[in-house]
């Protein structure tokens, strides 16, 4: 899920054990995760249901009865911070999450805080914490994969990426956090390859190739390659014409 995948999780499950009543009971991190054996609902392996196979139709997912659904045993469940239990974050959004981190001054809260953030920078704050994997779609996973590589920062080892649709179902606020991410990237010596057909992405390119000049059978051939102003001005597919016209309505924008 996403706080695993950015390693946000483990701040998380040692800052539960330090707790003044985990000390007491001899809880390890381990306990306060849904992964391992310990503190995890074994009924339901931590995942809160119970899936139930249908012949002939979809699988069914009912509420955990053993822990109604809260992931973990009861006794785990007492141990809070600051009126929270584990579960209790797991439910929390991203932001939501570093609002609340961000409010103590805590070295394992900062720590959160900091690997939550390249989440919320790639426009992906409304995920809850405990969000499973399968739920996600996959212009979400890409860009948690996004936010792990951000929380590394500049590395001798560069990579390239390449982004397919990244954008799919993004608000225009979170494409431009996505566009700064990418800049961030390439900032630490790295490479982007994104195929996409939102112009907020397509004009911000160094460079474009325009696949074409319909889809399916009727695609694949080079159309155009350039500078988005190339591009626009060359007259040359439907990119073309649609980019002149945003570039366009932007220049008129920035001159009111």
């Amino acid at each position: 899920n996403p706080v695993t995948y950015i390693k946000a999780f483990d701040d998380i499950r040692t800052l539960f054990s330090n707790l003044s009543l985990a000390i007491k009971r001899r809880y390890k991190p381990a306990y306060f995760s849904f992964n391992v054996e310990g503190g995890r609902c074994e009924n339901c392996k931590g995942d809160g249901t119970i899936t139930v196979e249908m012949q002939f139709m979809a699988d069914v997912h009912l509420k955990c009865e053993e822990c109604n659904g809260n992931r973990f045993k009861e006794e785990v469940l007492e141990v809070v911070y600051r009126d929270k239990n584990i579960f209790d974050i797991l439910e929390l959004t991203v932001d939501d999450a570093i609002a609340f981190f961000k409010t103590d001054e805590h070295i394992a809260c900062k720590r959160i805080v900091e690997k939550l953030l390249p989440l919320q920078n790639v426009g992906l704050g409304y995920l809850k914490l405990g969000q499973s994997n399968s739920t996600l779609s996959g212009g979400e996973a890409q860009r948690i994969k996004l936010a792990s590589f951000l929380t590394k920062g500049n590395t001798s080892d560069k990579t390239l990426f390449i982004f397919d649709e990244p954008t799919t179902g993004l608000h225009f606020h979170d494409i431009e956090k996505l566009l700064s991410a990418f800049t961030a990237l390439i900032g630490n010596g790295h490479s982007i390859i994104v195929v996409e057909h939102n112009l907020e992405i397509i004009k911000s390119a160094d460079w474009i190739i325009d696949l074409g000049p319909d889809g399916g059978e009727n695609g694949g051939a080079i159309v155009c390659f350039g500078t988005p102003e190339y591009v626009a001005s060359s007259n040359a597919g439907f990119t073309s014409h649609f980019l002149k016209e945003k570039l366009e309505q932007d220049l008129l924008f920035a001159q009111k």
